[in-house]
């Protein structure tokens, strides 16, 4: 798999639409009451939200799905989806997709996309955070209940929220020069590699969920203080930690609700 020849652009069509419900089910295994829908992913598109999918010579590995939501009177997108092929993976293509977002949004005269993400998954986190740009300053307990899906391993469904805010100093900083603007470290909180095989073991998952708990409320508290999560760093053992700070730009209306 060559990641050059991977096309991103917009779905087309009620096939192509089809496959991200097919690949959907492959990604997160969810049982048939909690998959999104043929028909959300065709409203998503008549509404102005956005379909986007990855390509390998025909043949779709990935995908990303946002729908339009409003708030303090500003139009946003809510990034409710984002899959890539497990064969796919670890070559850049969940960034492609979400840049390829960004560029819609923006053309439309859209400032911030916004999707929800699970703390305890640490590479998600590490693109979220420092290959996109994306800031977090609000946690939900527990947000979709108990999902099927085996990658929740159970535990309560807990979210970060992502802000990204597409023309910040921040994202405009990174895009240009690979790395996020330095900020000032006031707090951290550590999620250890092991979580996933934690998660995954019946015996084990008591520790998980102690895990989760300890960051829930450390997260809390950090916003609670007016910190947002402006990085993460991963160490050679597979580690991961937020690092959080004050942010210094004013794009402030997605938090005030």
């Amino acid at each position: 798999m060559s990641p050059d020849a991977i096309v991103i652009r917009r779905c087309q069509g009620l096939d192509e639409l089809r496959a991200c419900v097919a690949l959907q089910k492959d990604v997160w295994n969810f049982t048939d009451a909690e998959l999104v829908p043929l028909r959300m992913f065709v409203v998503a598109e008549k509404v102005g939200g956005q379909v986007m999918g990855a390509f390998d010579g025909g043949e779709m590995v990935g995908f990303a799905l946002s729908v339009p939501g409003t708030r303090s009177d500003h139009v946003y997108l809510h990034s409710h989806m984002l899959a890539v092929r497990k064969d796919h993976r670890n070559h850049g293509l969940g960034r492609r997709l979400k840049l390829l977002q960004r560029e819609d949004a923006l053309a439309r005269g859209i400032d911030l996309i916004e999707w929800t993400f699970d703390p305890l998954e640490i590479k998600n986190a590490y693109l979220n955070i420092e290959k996109l740009g994306a800031i977090a300053r609000r946690y939900n307990i527990n947000q979709y209940g108990i999902t099927s899906s085996p990658l929740q391993g159970g535990l309560p469904s807990d979210r970060l929220i992502a802000e990204w805010w597409l023309k910040s100093r921040r994202v405009e900083t990174l895009l240009a020069t690979g790395k996020i603007p330095a900020f000032q470290q006031r707090a951290a909180t550590e999620v250890p590699a092991q979580i996933y095989e934690w998660k995954g073991a019946p015996e084990s998952r008591s520790v998980a969920q102690q895990v989760q708990e300890r960051n829930r409320e450390q997260f809390l508290r950090a916003f609670d203080d007016g910190l947002a999560v402006l990085g993460y760093e991963r160490d050679s053992e597979g580690n991961g930690r937020f690092l959080l700070g004050n942010w210094d730009e004013t794009w402030s209306y997605a938090s005030q609700e």
